[in-house]
């Protein structure tokens, strides 16, 4: 970017703009200069969104954020923009994120250098809440997982921890809705 000094306010702008879609700004970076600038934008649902981050969802934000920007012409020159979701394997760094994934698959780095992989199960309140993980141990091919008894982890001892996508909740689900049907058999 040219000048240190528009950081701020091409954050300034981009949140509001986000914010006017009821999506939050979850990360922001500006890159290059001039020409080739490339303004980056990573959007996240509410904590109380009970929506998805769709594909329409992420064209409104980008819609109004490009118009926002360029209304504000707090860049100088042309600029590539792209707006985009934290991803299926988000990393988990906020209180908000964890509540988003209660009922997924997470894991968890420890700092005392553990790892602990399961479903996540409860996330207490505030900013630094408990988090309650019901560990998962798959014991073999062909095999169900195994659950083990639920572990409380109090903020401070996690390092990192991340959603890991889980794709036999997939198959499972697909199951359960026929998707195991050929040739449209039993279908309306």
């Amino acid at each position: 970017m040219g000048a240190p000094t528009t950081a701020p306010r091409v954050r300034q702008v981009v949140e509001a703009a986000v914010t006017r879609t009821g999506l939050l700004l979850d990360a922001l970076e500006v890159a290059g200069a001039g020409r080739s600038t490339v303004v980056r934008v990573v959007v996240d649902l509410a904590e109380d969104d009970p929506g998805t981050l769709d594909l329409d969802r992420v064209g409104d934000v980008t819609r109004a954020v490009s118009d926002a920007l360029d209304a504000a012409d707090v860049l100088p020159g042309a600029y590539t923009l792209e707006v985009g979701s934290p991803g299926a394997e988000r990393s988990l760094t906020v209180a908000r994120h964890w509540r988003r994934a209660v009922g997924r698959t997470v894991v968890v780095r420890l700092t005392d250098g553990r790892a602990l992989t399961g479903r996540l199960d409860q996330v207490g309140d505030g900013d630094t809440p408990d988090l309650v993980v019901v560990p998962v141990t798959a014991p073999g091919k062909g095999r169900r997982p195994v659950q083990g008894a639920p572990v409380t982890l109090a903020w401070d001892d996690v390092r990192d921890a991340r959603v890991q996508v889980d794709l036999a909740a997939v198959r499972d689900d697909e199951a359960d809705d026929g998707a195991g049907l050929r040739d449209g058999a039993g279908r309306g």
